[in-house]
């Protein structure tokens, strides 16, 4: 924590804000390290709005974002990464959530959204979205499995597409 507070107070002295066009590209990517969806995707900052959360899952929260940036920001195209050897493949959701009840007591009110099989689920993810009334550019959002041990990437297709 303290060397990336230092980085971070190191940022200014070279800082430069971004300018120039707005981004038109949202980016809904694993949050797993093995993941740098900038560098995946040759983008620079600003280049692209980037949200992250474990799997890479279009949840309820990444959709108002999508919606936001789709309505407020400019968004015109939405690409969603997820990766091989995901931790949320295979996760059953009743495991954890059992898991957290009995450590602190409470059970949490939100899905953790384990799967198994990650073509599969974004496939359906991406149909989801494509149905979505208040992100109408889901429509056309497409989607990527990353390969962590190969670097590659292969395109899926939203199901029944």
């Amino acid at each position: 924590m303290e060397q990336a507070l230092r980085a971070a107070h190191r940022h200014a002295e070279g800082f430069r804000p971004a300018r120039g066009r707005r981004a038109r590209l949202a980016v809904v990517a694993c949050m797993d390290r093995r993941l740098d969806p900038m560098s995946l995707l040759g983008l620079r900052p600003g280049d692209a709005y980037i949200i992250r959360n474990a799997g890479g899952l279009l949840t309820q929260d990444v959709r108002r974002s999508l919606a936001i940036a789709q309505h407020l920001l400019g968004v015109e195209e939405i690409l969603v990464v997820r990766h091989t050897d995901c931790g949320m493949t295979g996760l059953v959701d009743e495991d954890l959530l059992t898991a957290l009840t009995e450590a602190t007591g409470r059970r949490p009110q939100w899905r953790p959204g384990g799967f198994t099989d990650v073509e599969q689920d974004l496939g359906r993810a991406l149909a989801g979205l494509a149905a979505d009334p208040h992100v109408p550019c889901g429509a056309t959002a497409r989607g990527i499995i990353y390969d962590v041990a190969t670097g590659r990437i292969t395109e899926v297709r939203p199901a029944g597409a």
